[in-house]
Parts: C-alpha cells; structure tokens; sequence
C-alpha cells in the first residue's frame, strides 16, 4: 500500500511540474515582452514535458510566432517586397477562390528571362504574373533580385523564398503543407535546382521549359515533381535532358516505389513557347499536400548547402559540402541509418512520428548506436521554430548521434 502511495505521489507530483512548466511560459509570454527565441535561455523551459503538456506549448508558441510573424511582415502587403539586408523580393500577388478551412495553398511562380537588362527580365515577370490561374489559393509572382543567367537559385534566394512562405501563412491565411513551386524558362531552370533543395518545403512541384544543369532528384522522392517541355526546344538541349531526366524520375520510382511521384510531358510540336499546354500542371500540383516527417528521407546537398531537411539536421560544427549525402528512414520507434556521409546527425522527433514515452532506437548499418528515452522540452520546441521558421518543423524533442566510421 505504502508503495502505490508513493507511486501516485511521484506521479501526481510531476504532473503538478510539467504543467507548471506550461504556465510558467505562458507567464513568460504575458509578462516579459520578449521573443520566443528567447525561451531556451528560462529554467523551466528544459524540464521534461508529457505529451499533453508539449501539445498546449505548441500552441502557446504557434500562436506567439504568427503574432510575431505578423508584425515582422506588417508592411510587405502594402510595399509588396521582401527584405533580406540589401536584397530585395518584389512579389505581385493574386487571391483566387474562397478561404478553404484548412487554408489557402500558395503558388510561388518563377518568371523567364536571365543574363539580360532589367526591362526585359521585367517584362518576363509581368507576362508570369498572368501566366496561370488557380482555382484557389494565393498566386505569387516573385520578380528576381538579380538579372543574371542564375538569378532562380543563387544563394540566398532560400532565405527569401522561406520569409515569403512566413509571410503568407501569417498573414494570408496559407497552409504551409499546400505550397507549391513551378517557374518558366529561367523559371524552371529555378526549379530544378531550389526543388530539390527545398524539397521539405514544397507539396509539389512543376519545371517548365528549364535547363537542369548540374541539378540531382534523388532529393525529391517526398515531393511530387512535373516535368513539362516542348518536343522542339532545342536550345542549349533542353528538351533531350528533359528526357533524359524524366528517365532518371522513372529509374528512381523503380527502385523506390513508395516515393518519387512524377509525370514527364513532352508536348509534341512545340517549341520553348507550349502554348498553356503546361497550365494543366496547377490541378496535378494541388491534389497533393506536403509530407512533413516521411518515413524516409534522401538527402544529398547541392551547392548551395542547408543545414536541415525533413527531420535531419546537422549540428554547427558539423562541416557539409556539396554532393555530401544521408539515407534514414523510421519504424515505429526505430531510426534506421543506410547512409551518412556525415559524423554527426540530429534527429528531430515528435508525437505524430512515434511513441516518445518509449525508448527511441537508432541503428547504423544494422548495429545499434543508440537506445534511450528523449525528453520533450520547451527550449526544442522554440529552438526548432526559430531555426526552421516553420510551424510543422517545431519539434518537441531532439537526439544527436554520432556515425560511426
């Protein structure tokens, strides 16, 4: 009897710490004035949290960082730009259809163009602004910062595509598990490379008339992707690598059958002009929405290096280079680890993922790395959010493993 009373006792009293917890951040919020960044650096904000606990502090901090979010944003409705130091994302924006209650998808439509004057990459931006036409959602046409052959992928350019995907959640009422990439010429050059290497941030998909350079798939096994050409845009080969690389799209989907969704359309007769043949791409885009912790996840860098994807990220110190690659996938509450060019990884969990009131096991190569229970905190919790500036990428626990060699 004494030990169940001790028992209940042990119990009860962490339940009284955990929501403790809870509201001492809610007083935090209502009393200090400061960011949620600022979180991390409050004592409660380390203890271990339940389930139940973790989901209330979710949403305190969802609804801090779209308060936060709209404030930061508060004049780009009017000024229509984007502000990142000493760049700047002019963006034409256009409503289409009524509010869904799951909110508005977001269409973000890169115009052609390139190394070229500025009047004539203006022009391409107004003929994209009228390009396509939704049945719903929000559709921006952004006007590159730069007028050069890679203004679509330059660095920098993912920090300005994810400040305006903030901006259109808070302040547009967009779901960010509806936002869709797609771009024409120069444009679809763009997307080609920031596809894949947003691939986490995308529901879908659609290159038209673009060169792929240098540019791999094998990221975008998670995100649907189109590939639309005309059957006689010889210029700089592109319709032959269109081929060839919805060849690629097949070989992969072959291998893998549960990811890389793809169509590949080659529109007979046609030139770098298909004459709207390619507006079928809207529909395609909008039947899918965003996975945000897929089972697994392909991840190989790209030029431009990042420094998360899905739920992987990379610890600061942790050196990344272009090509660097890492395969992991999760059953249940086991991480299975097939390939990591990498030391050290951290892995970011949470409820929807797996049972975290359970030991989490991590394997590389099929031998066990690590076995253990993660603690749900406050401090992940805002740390991710900061990081990710995503609300489907704040996570509640994290777990750093080292590789072994």
């Amino acid at each position: 009897m004494r030990i169940l009373v001790l028992i209940s006792f042990i119990i009860l009293s962490l339940q009284q710490v955990q929501a403790q917890t809870v509201d001492a951040m809610q007083q935090w919020f209502d009393t200090s004035g400061k960011s949620y960044r600022e979180l991390p650096y409050q004592p409660f904000a380390h203890k271990a949290l339940t389930r139940k606990e973790s989901e209330k502090a979710v949403e305190l901090l969802k609804n801090k960082w779209l308060k936060d979010a709209q404030a930061r944003y508060s004049d780009v409705s009017e000024s229509k730009v984007i502000t990142l130091d000493d760049l700047k994302l002019k963006i034409a924006t256009r409503i289409y259809g009524q509010k869904p209650t799951d909110g508005y998808s977001l269409y973000i439509s890169m115009h052609g163009g390139g190394s070229a004057p500025a009047r004539v990459n203006d022009q391409q931006w107004a003929n994209q602004i009228r390009l396509y036409t939704p049945k719903e959602g929000v559709y921006v046409a952004p006007r590159a910062p730069w007028n050069d052959w890679n203004m679509w992928f330059k660095p920098r350019l993912d920090e300005l595509f994810e400040m305006l995907i903030e901006y259109a959640v808070s302040t547009l009422g967009v779901n960010p598990d509806k936002v869709y990439l797609l771009g024409y010429s120069a444009g679809g050059d763009g997307v080609w490379r920031m596809a894949p290497r947003m691939a986490d941030r995308w529901a879908a998909a659609s290159m038209m008339a673009g060169h792929p350079g240098e540019a791999s798939q094998v990221n975008l096994r998670n995100t649907p992707f189109m590939i639309w050409m005309g059957e006689n845009d010889h210029a700089f080969n592109r319709n032959k690598l269109a081929v060839h690389h919805g060849k690629i799209m097949d070989s992969l989907q072959t291998a893998d059958n549960a990811g890389y969704i793809h169509e590949t359309h080659i529109i007979e007769g046609k030139g770098h002009w298909m004459e709207r043949a390619d507006t079928a791409a809207i529909a395609w885009m909008a039947q899918h929405r965003r996975e945000p912790y897929p089972d697994k996840i392909v991840w190989r860098q790209e030029e431009v290096t990042r420094n998360s994807f899905y739920w992987l990220s990379l610890p600061e110190n942790q050196a990344r280079k272009h090509k660097m690659m890492v395969v992991a996938e999760y059953d249940g509450n086991t991480i299975n680890i097939e390939h990591s060019d990498y030391q050290n990884l951290t892995f970011h969990l949470n409820d929807e993922m797996m049972n975290l009131d359970k030991p989490v096991t991590v394997r590389y190569n099929g031998k066990k790395i690590f076995k253990g229970r993660v603690a749900r905190t406050v401090a992940t919790l805002s740390e991710t959010l900061a990081q990710r500036g995503d609300l489907r990428y704040m996570f509640p626990t994290k777990l750093d493993v080292e590789v072994p060699k």
